[in-house]
């Protein structure tokens, strides 16, 4: 871990600073006034209402039924972030960099191990009193043993947080902790230890939990909506972090089940920020007369971070997937041409990668760097490997590539499968069947057609739809043959990788592992990515790890478009020039009263 570019080193006493990154690749000095990326004149005012577009711990993309989302139990609402301070926030035009928040500096031990942080005495929960050393350990400690899997297996590694007085909090980590470690506990969460000491952590809740962040709760419809207002004296209002921040009023999320009736909902101006994620709408869907009269405007933001891995997710826990022969063949099914030109306007990009639209990804035969991380799990390895790296097969857009078929049907012979009838049966004689869940049906046209191909080689397979909470149950539980899920990491992944491939969260309800990978050669490969010690080291772990997953067919990949398609009410500023690794809405946007006067709103 360094702090500064040129100024710590392993084996060299760390004094205090201002930044934390994974390389020591910190664009911003001490003094800075703000970020680049933001209109430091900003108004405030407004409000920015959205649908939920990405999520974390429990969150559920349509519904909600708790106001934790950092925790097993429950559906979390959107936007519960905006209500807490972490130690240290992101730069969005740095890879990974963090400046102090609640922190004001940190200096780290020779030995990587222990992290101390001053905080800021002026930090303040909603309620006027002081946010404290002893809130920031009880926060970590509570995050590790009782919070979602997805931050506590992460974070494992944390051997203790302690408070030394109020405004130091030394942070301890186990040997071997993952380079990126001190950076993901920086950016946690800051609770009020006074508040949850009468309060079970681990329960759904619908009381607002006392905050410190720019926003607080201000009016909740359980499964509908929650909006959040600006608090007037947040206490970090000024601080280079924040200025050109947390611009609007208010912030509105709001919930649909049904996708055709959120976009109706766009159209009557129920919000005014929309991310296109359906290539047919942004067709075909926009042609309404608030479009046509530029009281709504289009446009697409380039998206520099990888494009993540979206796919169906094949679960390995299941019989009918543990012979990656069998799942070979079921990616063989997939049409993906003639889908994209007949479903999504030719819009996408087949993904390929794990690492897809980054330099992550690995292209071509191992470079030497990579063989030297590969070599000594030969004998762990598909000899694929260590050639081209697989992909996908490129299909003739027929719909019905018999070439491919053909291949399928051979592989799934080679796998121990027969035939019966129309039918195919597993190698133990039971019939090869698959259940395709979701609880949103917007997929369904594509998974229709892939059911198709299926059946032609004798898989029955269908479609369950099921309630958003019933869904995330199955999914934290395993049950499920097949789920589809897109999966986002930044341009410096690390230890939260394993989260999604390592073995240890195979086995860890609501885990992110969805296909059950449990393979000691990608665990050995996970731990160099969370270790590398260079952007260079990084990208060869992360090149090699890819060749080792796409080797094993854990999913069916879908598709990228490297963009953001925006639909948004012409009532909304933002600065010329965005951050390059984030969207930026609704933190750096603001509210435009003339716009919003010309638009009618």
């Amino acid at each position: 871990m360094a702090l500064l570019p040129g100024h710590l080193r392993a084996g060299e006493l760390a004094g205090e600073r201002h930044g934390l990154s994974s390389f020591g690749e910190l664009k911003y000095p001490a003094d800075f006034p703000f970020f680049d990326y933001v209109n430091p004149e900003a108004p405030k005012g407004g409000r920015f209402s959205t649908q939920i577009s990405q999520t974390f711990g429990n969150q559920s993309g349509n519904t909600f039924n708790t106001l934790n989302p950092y925790v097993l139990r429950g559906d979390g609402a959107g936007g519960m972030n905006l209500t807490f301070d972490s130690l240290m926030v992101r730069a969005f035009d740095e890879p990974d960099a963090l400046y102090g928040l609640i922190a004001r500096a940190v200096a780290a031990s020779d030995d990587g191990l222990t992290y101390t942080f001053r905080l800021r005495p002026q930090a303040r929960f909603h309620d006027g009193t002081r946010l404290t050393a002893r809130d920031a350990a009880f926060s970590l400690t509570v995050l590790r043993d009782k919070g979602h899997p997805e931050i506590s297996q992460v974070i494992r590694d944390l051997s203790e947080a302690v408070a030394e007085g109020d405004d130091t909090l030394v942070v301890r980590f186990r040997a071997g902790r993952a380079r990126d470690l001190p950076l993901i506990v920086a950016q946690l969460p800051i609770f009020s230890a006074a508040y949850w000491q009468t309060r079970d952590f681990e329960a759904s809740t619908l009381e607002p939990p006392l905050g410190s962040g720019p926003y607080r709760v201000a009016r909740v419809d359980t499964g509908r909506s929650i909006s959040f207002e600006r608090v007037p004296d947040y206490w970090a209002a000024d601080l280079p972090v924040t200025v050109g921040h947390n611009n609007f009023d208010e912030v509105r999320f709001e919930y649909f089940r049904d996708r055709n009736v959120a976009m109706e909902a766009f159209k009557g101006r129920a919000y005014t920020f929309r991310e296109e994620f359906t290539a047919r709408v942004w067709a075909n869907g926009y042609d309404f007369p608030a479009v046509a009269e530029g009281r709504v405007q289009r446009f697409t933001v380039p998206d520099a971070r990888p494009s993540g891995t979206q796919g169906w997710w094949l679960n390995t826990r299941r019989p009918q997937f543990r012979d990656p022969k069998i799942r070979e063949a079921v990616n063989l099914c997939f049409d993906f041409a003639w889908t994209n030109k007949n479903l999504m306007f030719g819009a996408y990009t087949r993904t390929a990668s794990f690492f897809e639209n980054s330099d992550l990804k690995a292209e071509g035969p191992p470079a030497p760097a990579e063989m030297a991380l590969l070599e000594p799990l030969r004998d762990r390895l598909p000899a694929e490997v260590f050639g081209e790296p697989w992909s996908p097969p490129v299909s003739d857009g027929s719909g019905q590539d018999r070439v491919l078929l053909r291949r399928a049907d051979a592989l799934l012979r080679e796998a121990g499968c027969t035939r019966a009838g129309s039918g195919l049966r597993l190698p133990d004689g039971k019939p090869f069947e698959i259940e395709f869940l979701d609880f949103d049906p917007s997929l369904e046209p594509h998974t229709q057609a892939f059911i198709r191909n299926l059946g032609l080689v004798g898989i029955r397979a269908a479609i369950r739809n099921v309630d958003a909470s019933q869904y995330q149950a199955r999914v934290n539980d395993f049950d499920y043959d097949v789920v589809s899920r897109r999966f986002a990491f930044g341009p410096t992944p690390g230890a939260e990788l394993r989260q999604s491939y390592g073995s240890a969260a195979a086995v860890v309800k609501g885990s992110a592992n969805l296909s059950g990978i449990s393979d000691p050669a990608v665990d050995a490969l996970l731990d160099r990515v969370a270790d590398a010690t260079s952007r260079d080291a990084l990208r060869t772990a992360c090149r090699a790890l890819d060749r080792v997953l796409r080797a094993g067919r854990y999913w069916v990949p879908m598709w990228y478009s490297g963009s953001h398609r925006l639909a948004v009410w012409d009532v909304f500023g933002r600065p010329a020039k965005g951050p390059t690794y984030d969207l930026g809405a609704p933190e750096i946007w603001w509210f435009d009263a003339e716009r919003a006067r010309r638009s009618g709103g």
